[in-house]
């Protein structure tokens, strides 16, 4: 596709590859980020410019990428004088990658609609590893025009890009990919805590129990560390907590009740609460471990 004249905004674990995988397809890429010298780190690295406020880096872009923390951090790189917004130009487009809340997604597409401006809410699933391999599956609220505009540049960290309706549609989607990741995670470190009681061979069990019904990703991908106890690595519970929170507030507002997933948030918290919250997610194993 031709080159487009695009910013990216945080170069955290997810944003920094994201950006690199624009560069390394030609784009245009300037690049802002909190700390100033990861932002000069990935210029040296990918080429590029970097910008000192998300304003500056926004400034008669095309295309407009964020990847940040949570609400707080969405509103602070978005609205006000230094933000995103009041920078780019009419007819533009911001997309932002960031896991939050349904309601900062319409907040922020209303702010950019009086601009004149397009906003699409798009969150990824796949983690680290899938942003550094460029397969992330991507969920997408907002106007049909401005995701068929935006989803080429995507489709370059993705192995899928869905638009599923309009704003905080994408954010919603998150929500319920989170959900069912909390209870799989929790079922497979009761099944493994079981059959390491039982007495049975762990590893090979794992191998014949991922063939049939009770196949998931997490047991592909994380059934042998759970067994191994390794966590160094991987999608935080400290992440972890905080998306489970949006889906209960989102859920408590909504009417609708999810027991297992509060349960499975109680039991992240004992895992922080004994030093593990940076561990990866599957690391709710520890709790039903002796203590080593």
């Amino acid at each position: 596709m031709d080159s487009r004249n695009v910013a990216f905004l945080g170069l955290g674990v997810m944003g920094y590859p994201m950006a690199g995988h624009l560069a390394k397809a030609g784009h245009r890429v300037t690049v802002y980020n909190r700390s100033a010298d990861k932002a000069a780190r990935w210029v040296s690295q990918h080429g590029g410019a970097s910008a000192p406020t998300p304003a500056a880096a926004a400034k008669d872009k095309d295309l407009v990428l964020m990847c940040v923390g949570n609400d707080d951090d969405v509103r602070a790189v978005v609205l006000g004088e230094n933000g995103a917004l009041a920078a780019m130009r009419k007819g533009s487009t911001l997309v932002d990658h960031t896991t939050a809340s349904a309601e900062i997604a319409r907040e922020i597409h209303a702010a950019a609609a009086a601009k004149g401006i397009s906003f699409l809410d798009a969150p990824v699933s796949g983690g680290q590893a899938g942003a550094e391999n460029g397969k992330l599956t991507i969920m997408v609220g907002g106007d049909s025009a401005a995701f068929d505009g935006a989803a080429p540049v995507l489709n370059h960290y993705a192995r899928a890009v869905t638009l599923m309706g309009g704003p905080g549609s994408g954010q919603i989607t998150k929500m319920f990919n989170q959900i069912c990741i909390a209870g799989l995670v929790q079922a497979l470190a009761e099944g493994i805590a079981f059959a390491e009681k039982a007495g049975l061979d762990v590893e090979r069990a794992l191998d014949v129990i991922s063939k049939g019904a009770a196949q998931s990703w997490q047991m592909e991908n994380r059934g042998k560390t759970m067994l191994a106890d390794k966590f160094d690595f991987g999608f935080a519970v400290d992440w972890m907590r905080k998306d489970l929170g949006l889906c209960m507030a989102e859920a408590r507002a909504r009417g609708a009740t999810l027991p297992v997933t509060a349960l499975v948030d109680q039991l992240y918290a004992r895992v922080q609460a004994e030093g593990g919250g940076r561990f990866d997610s599957s690391s709710l194993i520890r709790n039903l471990r002796t203590k080593r």
